[in-house]
């Protein structure tokens, strides 16, 4: 008797390798935050105008998780994860050679659309290897990625633009992306989707017409588009509205973005096995810590020095970050395992668009408004409403159904 995925080592293997691509494409995408000063000094990019940078990545983005969770059910999530880091490694370096806006809005679009296959590809692999009961853990080791990604950026891009430029930031992280994209086609292997064998995965073309008929799954994309829209429009903005709107140096603004991320990289595997071991289901947990990301984003935006903005940033961290291993865990429940790259694909597609959005608004508020206040005001309407979203999905269903549901074939 083949032994299952569930009970074999190699799963920690399919973790850690998941977990590194996406550490790595979050790095790269939270380069943009701490870097964003410098390029718009180097390429004469208007204040107003940055957001539109993040702007047009998270358009590629947001694209490439609807396409990519397809093709994580479709072709495997060995090769989706590793070909689209291979190449978004290539266009963070191309990115850090650039000298002209036109083509460094290009490139980072071309950069969102490759960088953004990870998760749900990622996510179809922890399915694969591990038990619904422990996928709450799975999901908070591998999410911490995002956390992480943010930590590695803040901490390393200020001083390598005050000793090399804004460019050697580009340039080395999208060598290591490289480097970790090879390991993971290497490494990599997809399991069978019924938990009992490690064969290669099924090649046929799924069926997603379910998922457009999921109620709960529309009502997670909601409330993940709520809080993703106050997550990243921090993780763009906070430096920048720091550092314009209270005179922080760029290098303590950089620590408290550091000390917000960092928080979380202990708090998502947590609040994981707080779930894992209560079992009662994750739909108020979400809302509880939505609803408390949105007032403690209030209260940063009424601070006005460092050691304030220090203070407040665990527990701004805390809260922004902990609802993402909570969601994530919840969509292969919800779907069954056979759609769990095409739903985690087109619900974080959704919850990407609070992504697209937030940093090309916030940035004229702020300008027209001149207040620090109402930039995060604007923030903090996201998670607010996602909190009040969220009470309308229903708690996780059984396991037992989970199941059942993910043993079937999909219609052809």
């Amino acid at each position: 008797m083949m032994r299952s995925n569930h009970d074999s080592p190699y799963r920690w293997v399919v973790l850690l390798l998941c977990w590194a691509a996406f550490t790595m494409t979050s790095v790269d995408r939270s380069t943009w935050g701490p870097a964003s000063a410098a390029v718009s000094d180097s390429l004469n990019v208007p204040l107003a105008a940055l957001g539109i940078f993040a702007t047009c990545y998270y358009i590629g983005y947001v694209v490439a998780n609807a396409a990519g969770g397809f093709c994580s059910d479709w072709l495997g999530g060995r090769l989706t994860l590793g070909v689209t880091s291979l190449v978004a490694g290539g266009l963070m370096m191309l990115f850090g050679s650039t000298t002209s806006i036109g083509v460094g809005l290009a490139i980072q679009a071309a950069l969102g659309l490759f960088a953004g296959a990870d998760f749900s590809a990622g996510l179809k692999l922890v399915a694969a290897w591990f038990r619904p009961e422990a996928r709450g853990f799975a999901a908070g080791v591998f999410m911490t990625a995002t956390s992480l990604g943010t930590v590695v950026a803040n901490a390393v891009v200020p001083g390598l633009i005050v000793n090399s430029g804004w460019e050697t930031s580009y340039h080395l992280f999208g060598a290591v992306t490289i480097v970790i994209a090879i390991l993971c086609l290497a490494f990599i292997r997809n399991g069978q989707y019924d938990g009992t064998s490690d064969a290669p995965a099924r090649r046929a073309v799924p069926d997603v017409r379910p998922l457009r008929r999921n109620r709960d799954l529309l009502f997670l994309g909601l409330a993940g588009f709520g809080g993703l829209w106050g997550t990243y429009g921090f993780i763009t903005w906070s430096n920048t509205l720091m550092v314009r709107g209270n005179g922080i140096d760029p290098v303590d603004a950089g620590v408290v973005v550091v000390i917000f991320a960092g928080v979380a990289i202990a708090a998502k595997p947590l609040v994981g096995v707080v779930t894992d071991r209560l079992g009662s289901g994750r739909r108020i947990p979400i809302a509880i810590i939505l609803a408390a990301f949105g007032v403690t984003l209030l209260v940063f935006g009424t601070l006005d020095s460092y050691t304030a903005f220090l203070w407040v940033a665990p527990v701004l961290g805390l809260t922004a970050y902990a609802y993402s291993p909570l969601t994530a865990a919840m969509t292969p429940t919800l779907v069954g395992q056979h759609l769990t790259g095409s739903a985690a694909g087109a619900v974080n597609a959704f919850w990407q668009l609070g992504s697209v959005a937030v940093p090309a608004v916030v940035g004229p508020i702020f300008q027209l408004t001149d207040s620090f206040y109402a930039a995060f005001v604007t923030l903090a309407v996201g998670p607010l409403i996602g909190a009040a979203v969220m009470l309308r999905v229903r708690d996780d269903r059984p396991r037992t159904e989970a199941e059942a549901s993910a043993a079937r074939p999909s219609a052809a």
